[in-house]
């Protein structure tokens, strides 16, 4: 067998080989990203100065593969984030979660906020940014399991909260990734193009590593407070509810209700139970203390109240959600859980818009009506109000952030039943949620729906108004409309004005003993 030697001259190169210290590229092997940018003149120095655009990390083809992935995946990161913020007004099919929709739409921020930061300041790598990209992932770590350990979490989160946390930590360690990658890409061009890798930065480099330090902090810092926050909603799940959960609309989210006292009356025949509705608040604060003095003194026999969706042990519904659908909820919840009735609607508040749209619906179960200081549906625009809205958007955006809930259990000993219907209820995610709903279709969607029951309401119910003195004397147009009210039905028992009562009607002494009287002869009926 033949042996073939290739002659080298006394540099150890092959002919037509370029030299190392000229730069210069054969014509036997075209340019390349590794040789392209040397000097080709022989009598040109070996490197280029560190301040030469050519010298750049854009040269390696592996960072450019990198940074098109980047786009690649913000603009699938923007399109989620984009469903996310389109879920919180009207749920597409499938995107529906029975929490707080904001948690998911958090989650695709911070994801979509991470890949900005990474291309905005993509050939400016740095260890502080990869630091503070590793924490953030670690953190978003804890929440994914947070989220998939804890069962009523992970039944709240369904598949989109889910998706959005593990997107979210997937972007995080992507991003990390990416830092790392040009940093070595960065440091390998230096080292051919200018004989060492360059530790000095320009002013303008300084200033793009801190922006997108304090980018990357602020991050950190928001996936801390949620993670806090997430931890609050794990123990607040140990709290059971007094009553049972129902599934309603399809298995597509549960209805809390409770219901106490005898089933029969003192005849041995079928009592007529007092199903509660409650205002801006849960019925649980308040009206539930209420009706059980009321059990205990005789009044009434027996109670039932159902949380509306979002408020309280229920959860969220999909969007939109109005006093039609909420009826027809809270229906099926009373026929799942085996309850027939006879009833007297006692509501408060805009729940009295929901009372008289059930009522509408099953005037042969309904025996009477209490209304107290309730809303009437041509002031359904101060509920709708745009301004309103908005700041209930912004409210349920950085809920997630759980700032008065962590002070709140840290400084003044807030405990789970605080938080989940007592005085800081309204700080949750899912009451915000829920009153955002009720906003965005009141002056429409439920106005049309009470105003239609009203047109079909049994006329020979018994009817109950019980006004705030307080909201009376400083409201005309309430006191207008509460004596229209009046005539709901033709069968007025008595309307009744507290003096020195709130709209919380039932939070002065002179108020709990008018609505109990009343309500002792509605039910005796």
């Amino acid at each position: 067998m033949k042996k073939f030697w290739t002659r080298r001259d006394a540099d150890g190169r092959r002919p037509g080989e370029s030299s190392p210290s000229s730069g210069r590229v054969s014509e036997d092997h075209p340019p390349d990203e590794h040789t392209r940018l040397l000097p080709n003149r022989v009598d040109s120095t070996p490197y280029l100065s560190p301040d030469d655009p050519a010298v750049s990390p854009y040269n390696l083809w592996t960072v450019r593969i990198v940074r098109f992935a980047t786009v690649a995946l913000a603009c699938i990161t923007f399109i989620w984030w984009v469903l996310m913020i389109v879920s919180v007004f009207i749920t597409p099919p499938g995107l529906h979660v029975r929490g707080s929709p904001f948690f998911a739409f958090s989650y695709a921020s911070i994801a979509l906020l991470t890949l900005i930061v990474t291309l905005l300041f993509f050939s400016i790598p740095s260890r502080l940014t990869r630091v503070l990209g590793i924490v953030t992932a670690v953190l978003l770590l804890v929440d994914a399991i947070l989220i998939l350990a804890v069962p009523r979490l992970r039944h709240e989160e369904l598949w989109a909260g889910i998706a959005s946390v593990i997107w979210a930590l997937l972007m995080a360690i992507w991003s990390v990734a990416v830092d790392r990658t040009v940093a070595w890409g960065k440091a390998e061009e230096e080292e051919r193009l200018t004989g060492r890798p360059e530790s000095r930065r320009s002013l303008l480099e300084w200033s793009e590593v801190l922006l997108s330090t304090v980018a990357l902090f602020v991050m950190a810092a928001v996936v801390v407070l949620t993670t806090c926050t997430l931890t609050i909603r794990g123990l607040d799940s140990s709290l059971d509810p007094p009553g049972e959960r129902y599934w309603v609309d399809g298995d597509k989210y549960q209805i809390h209700l409770y219901c106490h006292g005898n089933k029969t009356d003192a005849s041995g025949g079928v009592a007529t139970t007092v199903l509660l509705e409650g205002g801006e608040d849960p019925v649980e604060r308040g009206l539930w203390q209420f009706a059980e003095n009321a059990v205990k003194n005789g009044s009434i026999r027996r109670f039932c109240f159902a949380d509306r969706p979002g408020m309280a042990w229920s959860d969220t519904a999909p969007s939109p959600f109005s006093a039609s659908i909420a009826s027809d909820a809270l229906s099926e919840t009373l026929s799942r859980a085996g309850e027939q009735g006879p009833w007297v609607l006692v509501s408060a508040g805009i729940g009295s818009l929901y009372s008289r749209v059930f009522s509408s619906r099953h005037g042969d179960a309904v025996r009477g009506i209490l209304m107290i200081d309730p809303l009437h549906e041509d002031l359904l625009s101060r509920v709708s109000n745009a301004g309103r809205g908005f700041m209930l958007f912004i409210q349920g955006v950085i809920s997630p952030l759980g700032l008065d809930r962590i002070l709140g259990a840290v400084i003044r000993g807030r405990r789970a039943a605080d938080r989940i219907w007592g005085r800081s209820s309204y700080q949750s995610g899912t009451t915000i949620f829920a009153k955002l709903q009720e906003s965005l279709v009141a002056d429409s969607l439920t106005k049309r729906d009470v105003v239609s029951s009203r047109a079909i309401q049994d006329k020979d119910t018994p009817l109950v108004v019980i006004s705030s003195g307080e909201h009376v004397r400083r409201d005309k147009e309430w006191e207008d409309k509460q004596r229209d009210l009046t005539h709901l039905t033709a069968n007025l028992q008595s309307w009744d004005t507290v003096d020195d009562a709130p709209q919380r009607v039932w939070g002065t002494l002179s108020g709990r003993e008018t609505i109990e009287r009343r309500l002792k002869k509605l039910v005796s009926l």
